[in-house]
This record gives structure tokens, sequence and C-alpha cells, in this order.
């Protein structure tokens, strides 16, 4: 992996800051939080079963 250079003249502060606060607040672009769509629970049994498969495969 290539080292990326810190080229701090191409970053808009002002606007890193207000993107940071209305994502703090919830008010990001994309309106809803995307975790509170995400069922822990479904997204465990689906993981477990995909590392079975694995496992079966390997």
């Amino acid at each position: 992996m290539a080292k990326r250079k810190n080229n701090a003249s191409q970053t808009n502060a002002a606007e890193v800051r207000k993107q940071n606060a209305a994502s703090a607040s919830g008010q990001s672009q994309y309106g809803t939080e995307f975790a509170s769509e995400t069922d822990a629970q479904e997204v465990r049994q689906q993981n477990q079963q995909a590392e079975s498969r694995k496992q079966k495969n390997s």
C-alpha cells in the first residue's frame, strides 16, 4: 500500500466542521442513522451461517 501524502491545502476546514456538526446532530445528508435500521441479532445469525459455510468449504 502506497503512503498517502497529507495535503492539508485541499481540505476545507470550515466545511469539515460543518459536516461534523451536522453529523453529530443527526442532520447528515443521509437523513437517518443506518444503525437504527440494523437488526443486530439477524446480522449475528447471518455471520454465523456464513462462517459455518466457510468452514465447510475449506
